[in-house]
């Protein structure tokens, strides 16, 4: 006889049966769905919403790290101001991030006045008259 009996008997039941054999696959899934896939879907989702609210003033990112103040929003473009009047149009989707929101301006040396004028106003409140 060429077959030895060992073959012929019945092996033990293990973890009883097929679902015992793909728990261990099925705690892995889970594992890298918490550790992973759930991560990067809401890093995605934060991504797409900060590229779709992307409007004129805000200072941007780029994904080649060209910092810019956006000054006109199109459907699947955005205008970059990256110098004093050197304007660049790129693709909303290679914005990285929004560095400050920003307020439509109308005149730019208005918003510089006022800005001085409001530093000055701070520091004269930090003064609580208390000399040492």
């Amino acid at each position: 006889m060429l077959v030895s009996p060992a073959f012929a008997q019945a092996t033990g039941g293990g973890f009883g049966g097929g679902l015992g054999a793909f728990l261990p696959l099925i705690l892995i899934f889970v594992v890298f769905y918490f550790l992973l896939i759930r991560p990067q879907q809401k890093k995605a989702k934060a991504h797409r919403d900060m590229v779709g609210n992307v409007r004129r003033g805000d200072s941007v990112v780029t994904g080649g790290g060209i910092i810019g103040k956006v000054t006109k929003v199109m459907d699947e473009r955005v205008q970059v101001e990256i110098a004093d009047g050197v304007k660049v149009q790129i693709a909303r989707g290679t914005l990285s991030e929004v560095v400050v929101k920003g307020q439509p301006v109308k005149d730019d040396r208005s918003s510089k006045g006022n800005k001085k004028k409001r530093d000055d106003d701070e520091s004269d409140d930090d003064d609580d008259g208390d000399e040492s």
